[in-house]
């Protein structure tokens, strides 16, 4: 029976075999999707769907990725690439020659390898850190492989399409030299310590179920772990109204920086 003595208990058996804190989430979004899921699978509990579930690897790495919602293509949201291309990694790259990035719940590594791509053809020959990170170890293991469907690569360019893959059938694999831009790590944003000296932080897409709390305490974090005069870049939904509040101040929309003073 899907009552809240149920939803206790999933949640419960959630945190421990994942770490996930659904308390950290917005309670009717995550069960209206979790619910969807039950019912499809003709379950009657939630923790009867995660016992069923957890039984399988692959059908537990499955729920795992639709609950931490892993949407990504390259370059998404173009317009907004094409300002971090001209003018905010610009105006980093002036204070530092090296800049150390971080792609917050990278997903399936579209976000570091197209930042790898745009700081080989802005900095050639100089080695960046890029520091990608996600709470999903099978969505990491993808990330790591590297290879794409077409529809995950529909924003790039043909030239940095030509440039940056190798044709595999109907798949494209991202070349090792972009690979090797790339450090992975798991990483939970909600619970784990943050390093700290970023140049530039990009969260994108990630806190769309978060509740506000949750939010607010992550962007303080990420506060801390920029440098001064560095940047947090989010999602194209995700405009931090209270941006002030919290010590930064607006690059452009959508870009937030941490004072240089």
């Amino acid at each position: 029976m899907m009552d809240d003595k149920d939803w206790g208990s999933f949640k419960h058996k959630l945190k421990m075999k994942t770490e996930i804190d659904l308390d950290l989430y917005k309670e009717p979004q995550m069960k209206r999707r979790i619910g969807n899921l039950v019912t499809r699978a003709g379950m009657d509990s939630y923790t009867a769907y995660f016992d069923k579930v957890a039984r399988d690897k692959d059908d537990f790495a499955a729920f795992v990725e639709y609950l931490t919602i892993n949407v990504s293509e390259f370059f998404r949201t173009p317009e907004k690439f094409s300002k971090l291309e001209t003018d905010v990694i610009p105006d980093l790259l002036k204070r530092s020659p090296k800049l150390n990035i971080w792609s917050a719940g990278c997903s399936i590594g579209a976000e570091p390898y197209s930042l790898a791509m745009i700081m080989k053809e802005l900095t050639p020959g100089v080695r960046h850190r890029i520091l990608a990170s996600d709470l999903d170890v099978e969505i990491l293991a993808k990330a790591k492989r590297g290879v794409y469907s077409d529809t995950e690569l529909k924003a790039i360019s043909p030239q940095r399409k030509a440039k940056y893959f190798d044709q595999e059938g109907d798949q494209y694999a991202v070349k090792q030299e972009i690979k090797d831009c790339i450090e992975f790590k798991r990483h939970n944003l909600l619970k784990d310590p943050f390093e700290h000296n970023f140049d530039l932080i990009l969260c994108r897409n990630v806190v769309i179920y978060f509740t506000e709390e949750a939010k607010a305490g992550l962007y303080a974090n990420f506060f801390k772990a920029l440098k001064p005069g560095g940047i947090l870049f989010v999602g194209a939904t995700e405009a931090i109204l209270n941006f002030r509040k919290m010590g930064y101040t607006s690059f452009q929309p959508f870009f937030y920086q941490r004072p240089l003073a």
